[in-house]
């Protein structure tokens, strides 16, 4: 029997399919980074971290953080449950998907921290 989280992430699913969609489970293992959502996601060419929860649980601040990290870096981020309207995550994947049309640029005060350490020479 399916866990009620899991119910949440086969909706999420369902509509990052019908759109055509990219995404994985990313998997949990010691090496791997702690907070990371459950779902990692792209469409059409928007970088997407998705948090899945039910019931009274709620997103830790650890989670919050990786969420965070992901819109600083230029991607869109959102945590969903058993009470989110699915026909307004696909609206709102359609949104952020159309807003990232023609960006592709990095962020200045993100080029800047990343050539500092090194990187883009």
């Amino acid at each position: 029997m399916a866990t009620p989280e899991r119910r949440v992430k086969d909706k999420c699913v369902k509509v990052l399919r019908r759109l055509g969609a990219y995404y994985f489970f990313p998997a949990a293992s010691p090496y791997g980074r702690r907070g990371i959502p459950d779902i990692i996601a792209c469409y059409r060419g928007k970088f997407i971290g998705i948090e899945c929860k039910a019931g009274r649980n709620k997103a830790t601040k650890l989670q919050v953080i990786e969420l965070d990290k992901i819109e600083t870096a230029g991607g869109a981020s959102r945590i969903v449950d058993d009470e989110t309207d699915w026909d307004e995550l696909e609206g709102w994947l359609r949104r952020v998907a159309s807003e990232a049309k023609g960006q592709g640029d990095i962020p200045p005060e993100l080029a800047s921290a990343y050539l500092d350490d090194g990187g883009f020479q």
